[in-house]
C-alpha cells in the first residue's frame, strides 16, 4: 500500500510538471521577439525536463532498500596485476561519479595489489536513492585493451566483480548476536604507515551461523576498524537476505536462478576499437575516456528504463 502510495504521488508530480513544461513552451512562443526572455524561458524548461527525467526513473525504484545509502565493493578476478589494475580504474570511476551527483563517498577498506592496482575495495556511497542508481553496476565488468604491463604491448581482457549492496539498519534488517561472531586481529598488509605496519590494528570478522568473512584493516584504530567491519558485514547479511527471497520466489514461479561470477553485463573496449557497451540494455558510446572519469548516467538511465514494470 505504502509503495502504491507513493507511485501516485510521483505520477502526480510528474503531471504537475509536465503543466508547467507546457505553460512554459507557450510562453516561448508569446516571446519569439525578445532573445533574452526566450534563453530565460528555456533554460527553465530544460530544468523542468530535468527533473520530469528524474522523477521518471523513481518509478524504477521498487525496493523498499532503493532509497539508501549503498555499499559499493569491486573486486579484482584471475589475471594479477591486470585485473587488479582494471579494479582501479574502476575504483576511481565510481568515485567520480558519485562527486559528479553530490554524493559522499567513503573507501571503507581496500587491498592494494602487488605490483599496481588494488586486490579489493569497499566503499560506502551516501546520498539519496544511491542504492537505487547504483544496482545497475552490480556484475561483472570486462575490459580489452593493449596491456600497459606487458612488455610485447599484447592485447588483453581482464574481469572485475562489483557487488552492490544496501546499507544495513542495525537490529532492524540484521541482528548479529556477539556469540556469533569471532574477531581476530593482524597488522595491517600493504602501504599504511609505520603506524598500522607495527600494530595489530587489523581486524577479521567470521559469522560463524553464515562462515562470511569480513576484514578491515584502512583505519589507524583496531576499533574503527571492527566498526566498519561489522557495518559491510551486516550489509553482507543483508544481501544474504534478499538473494534466499529471491531465489524462493523465483523456485516458486519455476525460473531458474544462476549463481556465481556469470556472464559480464558491460564490456570496455580500448582496442582495436574505443567503445562501451552494456549487454543488458544496448546502450553503448564510443566516448570511453568520458565513462571511465565518472559520467554513467547514460548507462545507468538506460538500466532503469530498461528494468520498469519488472520485479526485483
Amino acid at each position: 500500500m505504502r509503495r502504491l502510495a507513493e507511485q501516485k504521488k510521483v505520477v502526480h508530480r510528474w503531471r504537475e510538471l509536465e503543466k508547467r513544461v507546457a505553460d512554459t513552451a507557450e510562453l516561448i512562443s508569446l516571446a519569439e521577439g525578445d532573445a533574452s526572455l526566450r534563453l530565460d524561458i528555456q533554460s527553465e524548461i530544460d530544468k523542468l525536463t530535468s527533473h520530469l527525467d528524474e522523477l521518471e526513473l523513481e518509478r524504477a525504484f521498487s525496493s523498499e532498500y532503493d532509497a539508501r545509502n549503498a555499499i559499493l565493493a569491486i573486486h579484482a578476478g584471475a589475471g594479477g596485476t591486470e585485473s587488479q589494475d582494471w579494479a582501479e580504474m574502476l575504483m576511481r570511476m565510481y568515485l567520480r561519479w558519485a562527486e559528479r551527483r553530490g554524493y559522499k563517498a567513503e573507501i571503507l577498506d581496500i587491498s592494494p595489489g602487488e605490483e599496481a592496482g588494488i586486490k579489493s575495495v569497499v566503499i560506502g556511497v551516501g546520498g539519496d536513492y544511491a542504492c537505487g542508481y547504483l544496482k545497475s553496476e552490480h556484475g561483472v565488468h570486462r575490459l580489452v585493451r593493449l596491456s600497459p604491463f606487458d612488455a610485447d604491448h599484447a592485447r588483453h581482457t581482464s574481469f572485475v566483480l562489483v557487488e552492490v549492496m544496501p546499507e544495513a539498519e542495525a537490529d532492524v534488517d540484521v541482528n548479529i548476536e556477539p556469540d556469533e561472531l569471532k574477531v581476530d586481529v593482524f597488522r595491517s598488509s600493504g602501504p599504511g604507515g609505520q603506524h598500522m605496519q607495527k600494530t595489530s590494528s587489523a581486524v577479521r570478522l567470521t559469522h560463524l551461523p553464515t562462515g562470511l568473512v569480513v576484514t578491515c584493516q584502512s583505519e589507524r584504530s583496531q576499533h574503527q576498524n571492527k566498526e566498519t567491519a561489522l557495518k559491510i558485514l551486516q550489509a553482507r547479511l543483508l544481501k544474504l537476505q534478499l538473494a534466499e527471497r529471491a531465489e524462493e520466489k523465483a523456485r516458486l514461479k519455476g525460473k531458474r536462478i544462476t549463481a556465481g561470477w556469470g556472464n559480464q553485463i558491460r564490456s570496455y573496449v580500448l582496442h582495436p576499437y574505443r567503445m562501451v557497451k552494456d549487454h543488458r540494455t544496448d546502450y553503448q558510446t564510443g566516448d570511453t575516456d568520458a565513462i571511465l572519469d565518472g559520467e554513467l548516467d547514460g548507462f545507468i538511465t538506460a538500466y532503469l528504463r530498461s528494468s520498469m514494470g519488472k520485479e526485483e
